[in-house]
């Protein structure tokens, strides 16, 4: 889907290419023993090496290289068995060192895909340059005194994967699609919780404007927006600037910018560096990362199923349309979910009573799947019951409300009711005769060829049973007598 700004010399096209800043999962930082916990009181989670104690040598997290060496194979991506950490110099007061460890030259990751689907079914490609560790900053705050700014060292020396795309993206819905995709390996994966509004995804985003076939023109960079929908609407804010500066007879200075919402502007922050301004060289106090080819495989072997082999796989094994395949595997712990209900069972009943009642009873109480009323296996049992006759669709939709109530399971509520299905036909049928009778005038108009009066006969029949009639022998006992 094509996304084009038309500008007053003619027809613009964004090139947009992202720098993903994802927190791992791990129970302590990069280099040091400190916990990585999110929250807490500010500066007690930080040790002497993440302060920048002089003589505090790092020491390598294991566990931090193998989330890394993980979220690489979920992209498909080249895993290096040699990288190297590097000094990134610059100085800033959440920076105690002065540096930041980072890798330049030698990431741990190589070369990547992620397919995105776009709204009208369009599949793209996003390449993936690399993704290589790095410590996170500490955090200064500079609204707790009117004077002075306050530093938290909390989140000093966490370790982050920085996930950087190629320039593929082409419009907001494509750079939107790419992070909900990204964001949704790395938690199926288990390496980044994902969760942009504590900051542990964010993203720098890269974005110039140029005319079909031309050459790449200068870029900007927009720091560290913390939502999908910000970053959305930051290329839109953005490109529409640096074409009214080109049509204007300008050039677009290459800086770093900061996306306010509220205004609806971006800002100039600082010029943008080049590496070399950095003063980037190899980390004195740590060796080279060598890692093993083996260790490699059997991190690849303990690999969860990933979105869109699940996606494939429900679609082949439950019967279920792509677009509702899609919807379940959105979340893994949807997916687990909706697998539990549906295994042998009907997966498109499955799907739709997940996907729609469920859905639309968890949004209106502000719950996840995590907290349903509803068990999976509790719902299941539910189908188990239509399946075998002993409820009908439409008693369904009633037992499954008394569910959400009461958290009994729909066996009880059945026998609790009295709402098991009839299935008696001589019942059925002393009921058919009964309306019948009562609607002589509407038999002989349906029997002159008024055929959409069946559907009346079936309604009258249900609403004398109470809606408790098997509809196949209703139908069927109606059928016999018209």
């Amino acid at each position: 889907m094509s996304y084009l700004i038309e500008g007053k010399t003619g027809t613009w096209e964004i090139v947009v290419g992202l720098e993903v800043h994802a927190q791992v999962i791990s129970k302590s930082k990069l280099f040091s023993g400190a916990s990585a916990t999110y929250g807490g009181e500010a500066n007690t989670h930080v040790s002497l090496v993440d302060a920048g104690f002089p003589g505090m040598l790092p020491v390598i997290n294991r566990e931090c290289v193998a989330q890394a060496v993980r979220t690489g194979l979920g992209l498909k991506a080249r895993i290096n068995l040699q990288s190297r950490f590097d000094r990134k110099n610059y100085f800033y007061a959440d920076l105690p060192t002065g540096y930041q460890i980072s890798q330049f030259t030698h990431p741990i990751v190589g070369e990547g895909t992620v397919e995105i689907e776009l709204s009208d079914g369009t599949l793209r490609h996003i390449g993936i340059t690399r993704l290589h560790l790095e410590q996170d900053a500490g955090k200064s705050m500079h609204d707790q005194d009117p004077t002075r700014s306050f530093i938290d060292l909390n989140r000093a020396g966490v370790a982050l994967m920085e996930i950087v795309s190629e320039p593929d993206i082409r419009s907001p819905e494509e750079a939107g699609a790419y992070l909900r995709k990204l964001r949704m390996i790395l938690r199926y994966l288990g390496t980044c919780d994902g969760n942009m509004e504590e900051g542990s995804m964010r993203a720098d985003v890269n974005v110039s404007v140029r005319k079909k076939d031309e050459p790449f023109r200068t870029r900007c960079e927009i720091k560290n927006v913390n939502s999908i929908r910000y970053v959305m609407h930051a290329i839109e804010v953005e490109a529409t600037r640096q074409v009214e500066i080109w049509e204007s007879g300008g050039t677009v200075d290459q800086e770093t910018r900061l996306f306010d919402p509220s205004r609806n502007e971006t800002r100039s922050l600082r010029s943008k560096e080049d590496a070399h301004d950095y003063r980037y060289f190899p980390d004195p106090d740590l060796l080279p990362l060598v890692i093993e080819e083996e260790w490699v495989r059997d991190l690849e072997k303990g690999l969860p199923e990933l979105p869109d082999d699940k996606r494939d796989r429900f679609e082949k094994e439950y019967k279920i349309p792509h677009y509702d395949a899609s919807v379940l595997v959105a979340e893994q712990a949807i997916a687990d979910y909706y697998e539990t209900v549906a295994r042998g069972r009907d997966g498109r009943l499955a799907a739709n009573l997940v996907t729609g009642d469920l859905f639309a009873a968890l949004n209106k109480t502000g719950r996840n799947i995590g907290d349903s009323p509803i068990s999976a296996a509790a719902l299941g049992g539910m189908l188990d019951l239509v399946a075998d006759g002993t409820i009908n669709g439409k008693i369904a939709k009633e037992v499954f409300e008394d569910m959400l109530e009461t958290g009994d399971s729909a066996a009880d509520i059945v026998e609790r009711k009295g709402l098991k299905q009839v299935t008696d036909t001589g019942a059925i049928d002393r009921v058919v005769a009964d309306i019948m009778a009562k609607h002589a005038d509407k038999v002989e108009e349906y029997r002159g060829g008024k055929d959409r009066l069946f559907g009346f006969f079936v309604g009258q029949v249900m609403k004398a049973m109470a809606g408790k009639a098997n509809p196949a022998l209703v139908n069927e006992a109606l059928k016999k007598v018209l």
